[in-house]
């Protein structure tokens, strides 16, 4: 007979920290980014720990605030302000007002810091921006436009009483979104044509993409299908991924290439010819760095940024309905027919998303990108995950978070 070994395993939980400057109070966050399912948003679930005998009497009170920068910190002149800050949601931590109902992460983090643990929970209203930070150019100094939130917990007599940095802390978080479970079967395509004067006969281009979502860091592919039935010659063919930006407080858009490439592959296409082929393209935030205006979905000094991805709205909401920075991406083909004929030009939409959890391209994916945060969603997911106390890994909140405001 053979012996019969059974191994056994614990899920280790990622837990992020931040302690006070005069370091009496800790909070608490299970993760950092919290996903907009567009029919509710992941709640802001976390533990604030204080010493014994330090509040007398005081209070520790919560905040989530939004801030929405849509101009350059170095133009603000003579009172003029170009950014928004909202406070979304404000509560009263400890004592607690009333009991709140706790998460998973939350019962194991009070099992494990003891009596002077207390748990908080907010909530991200309705209809609020998902983050975006625009990449600033190399004179700017002041912060980077966008759409960022913090939590921030701070002791006061009063919530209406000022607050002392030495007794407060801030931690950023994100908010993100996902694409759907099934990615789907349509193909987005455009089929355009360009006449001449003076000329017979047209071009035709056709693109089609090979899939409508993307996860990023997976190559876009584009069929391209060009026929000529004119006189004139295609000269050379360009392709790139276009990212386009809306700021919404302003009323501005601009667009931004994130991914191209220009060949001269089969041309010139002469009167009669035709031409066919798939290009690939990899839109990538480490392809951008620099580069003014890129919108990404984390902050600038993130090892794991990623392009912004593609704003999602609810069925029977339209884009336009959306707040903060909305984006959306495109395939944009231009053919050049000459000084005369100049160029033809066409743009197919496609989405570019985070995979959503499950999935079975989440797994596919993880092997494009880092996800520092995957022994947190395997315990979310487990039914087999230990109550062991000692699973939980806490890691410094600080050190992911270079450029957190004060």
């Amino acid at each position: 007979m053979f012996p019969l070994v059974l191994l056994g395993y614990v899920v280790a939980v990622k837990v992020f920290k931040k302690t006070t400057p005069n370091g009496k109070v800790t909070v608490y966050l299970g993760k950092r980014d919290f996903i907009d399912h567009l029919d509710h948003v992941d709640p802001i679930d976390g533990i604030v720990v204080v010493d014994n005998d330090y509040l007398r009497g005081r209070r520790i009170y919560g905040q989530v605030i939004t801030t929405y920068r849509y101009g350059r910190e170095e133009d603000e002149v003579m009172g003029l302000k170009f950014s928004k800050e909202m406070i979304l949601a404000k509560e009263q931590i400890v004592p607690a007002k009333e009991k709140c109902e706790l998460t998973p992460i939350q019962e194991k983090l009070m099992k494990k810091l003891g009596a002077n643990a207390y748990p908080f929970t907010f909530h991200f209203p309705a209809n609020s921006p998902c983050s975006v930070t625009l990449q600033p150019g190399e004179e700017d100094t002041g912060k980077p436009l966008g759409v960022e939130y913090i939590v921030k917990t701070f002791v006061a007599e009063g919530d209406d009483d000022r607050m002392h940095k030495r007794s407060s802390v801030s931690l950023a978080i994100k908010k993100l979104q996902y694409a759907p479970p099934s990615r789907g079967l349509r193909l987005p395509s455009s089929l355009i044509s360009k006449g001449f004067t003076f000329s017979q006969g047209k071009i035709n281009l056709e693109v089609t993409l090979d899939r409508e979502i993307y996860y990023h860091g997976e190559k876009v592919g584009a069929n391209v299908i060009i026929t000529n039935n004119s006189r004139k010659s295609v000269r050379n063919i360009k392709v790139y991924v276009v990212q386009h930006c809306e700021v919404t407080m302003v009323n501005a858009q601009y667009s931004r290439h994130v991914a191209g490439m220009e060949t001269r592959e089969g041309c010139p296409i002469t009167p009669g010819a035709s031409f066919s082929k798939v290009f690939y393209l990899v839109p990538l935030a480490a392809s951008n760095k620099d580069r003014y205006g890129i919108a990404l979905d984390g902050y600038l000094k993130d090892d794991d940024v990623n392009l912004a991805s593609s704003t999602l709205v609810a069925d029977g909401k339209g884009p336009a309905e959306s707040i903060g920075i909305v984006i959306s991406y495109s395939v944009r083909v231009k053919l050049n027919c000459g000084t005369l004929g100049g160029e033809l030009v066409t743009d197919v939409p496609f989405k570019l998303l985070h995979p959503a959890p499950g999935t079975m391209e989440r797994e596919k994916a993880n092997a494009l990108k880092k996800m520092k945060s995957i022994e947190r969603s395997r315990y979310e997911s487990s039914r087999y995950a230990t109550d062991d106390e000692d699973n939980i890994v806490f890691e410094d909140f600080a050190r992911l978070r270079l450029n957190e405001p004060e």
